[in-house]
């Protein structure tokens, strides 16, 4: 019989997707206008972050140990 490998997501990978998800249902709610009266520096900042948690993703998967 063979071993069933499940993949464990990491905190990172976790948090990578969190942010986008997050990011992405705020800017589109924000569009449609239930979300307007929060203002266009949350959406850059959030935007930010998630380009952040992506650059420190992508170096954290670069690393081989």
């Amino acid at each position: 019989m063979s071993k069933s490998t499940s993949f464990k997501p990491s905190f990172i990978t976790i948090a990578l997707i969190s942010s986008i998800v997050i990011t992405l249902t705020t800017y589109i709610l924000r569009g449609l206008g239930i979300l307007g009266f929060i203002p266009g520096i949350v959406i850059l900042l959030l935007i930010a972050l998630s380009a952040f948690m992506g650059i420190f993703y992508s170096i954290s998967e670069r690393r081989r140990f």
